[in-house]
């Protein structure tokens, strides 16, 4: 079960230096989202989101950033970190909607079985006059 505290996520959204105005641009368009926080940071060129996982992904905000004509810093640690991001916000996503395995319910029963299964495969390799010490 995932902790509802980690669907909270703060990611930093890194532009790159030109256009000199689409920090504003960006920081109007993402503060009109609803339940979508966007702040300044003291990083250049950069701006804060914060966001609930059920609501929105990293990705798909990005994407719509780009889409809309902005550029993004597309460095190589800025992008391994992002596919990172990427990758771990769509697993959560898709664990989210996984209900718990059958088998949680009835661990001792199956493990009960293949105990019982095992003991048969282990004497069925012993000498018969061996089988009736165990």
């Amino acid at each position: 079960m995932i902790n509802p505290f980690e669907l909270e996520k703060t990611r930093d959204l890194c532009f790159a230096p030109y256009p000199a105005d689409q920090i504003e641009r960006a920081l109007l368009i993402l503060s009109g989202m609803p339940k979508l926080q966007a702040t300044r940071t003291h990083k250049a060129h950069t701006l804060q989101i914060q966001y609930n996982l059920m609501d929105y992904m990293l990705e798909g905000l990005e994407r719509a950033l780009e889409h809309e004509g902005f550029h993004l810093d597309h460095s190589f640690l800025h992008n391994v970190g992002r596919n990172i991001i990427y990758y771990c916000e769509d697993t959560t996503r898709h664990n989210m909607e996984i209900r718990d395995h059958v088998t949680k319910k009835n661990e001792k029963d199956v493990f009960v079985g293949l105990n019982g299964h095992h003991l048969q495969a282990a004497q069925a390799g012993k000498p018969p006059e061996l089988r009736e010490f165990e």
